[in-house]
């Protein structure tokens, strides 16, 4: 079991957590990590892009030339993808991007970026975080006070706290998740990774 320090919002050391070597101290396997990234991106991926064949193109019916006796290429529709103004050849149609991978997949690549994070000292676990409104100004102290000023952050929580969500919001270099919505991708997008101490039993019950 690795043992880390618990710090509150004052950046103080009140206590100390066991984690489960099981899910913060294994291999990180980097192979993984980048499959679930294009698995995630895929999935967000909207799929309209769209173009038109020529039987979706009005006009065409009629023949331009006759076939034979004028001397040029012989020709059966001006709606031809070799026209301007004709049909797309191969072009892209709406579909989805999306495809599965196994869970145990994704279950190790969260486990590969937080035992990295734990051994390159990105992981801080903070006994909680209480404001008196939702105001982004005693929020972005409490970054101030736990050492994330100008560092990007990420805040996982034991489950939805609007208090916290409302005061931060509107600030591009946190993010607030709950333990469900811990995912790879934004774990990537961060330097920091902040576990609320409630939050670390939810994981383990979750990966463990």
């Amino acid at each position: 079991m690795a043992v880390v320090d618990v710090i509150n919002q004052k950046g103080e050391k009140v206590d100390s957590i066991d984690l489960d070597d099981l899910i913060f101290n294994t291999e990180v396997r980097d192979h993984l990590v980048q499959q679930v990234v294009v698995w995630q991106l895929a999935k967000r991926r909207r799929g309209t892009a769209a173009t038109r064949t020529r039987s979706d193109i009005r006009g065409g019916g009629k023949k331009p030339w006759r076939q034979k006796g004028t001397g040029r290429a012989r020709a059966g529709t001006n709606r031809s993808p070799l026209w301007t103004g004709g049909g797309t050849v191969f072009g892209p149609h709406p579909r989805s991007y999306a495809f599965s991978i196994p869970k145990k997949v994704r279950k190790a690549a969260l486990k590969s970026l937080l035992s990295s994070r734990l051994q390159e000292n990105k992981l801080t676990v903070l006994d909680k975080i209480e404001l008196a409104s939702p105001k982004t100004k005693l929020f972005l102290e409490v970054c101030k006070d736990v050492g994330l000023d100008g560092r990007k952050a990420l805040f996982v929580t034991a489950g939805k706290d609007e208090l916290l969500l409302r005061s931060s919001r509107n600030l591009h270099r946190y993010l607030l998740l709950p333990c469900e919505g811990l995912n790879v991708y934004d774990m990537l997008r961060f330097d920091q990774l902040v576990l609320l101490k409630d939050a670390v039993p939810i994981i383990h019950e979750r990966l463990g």
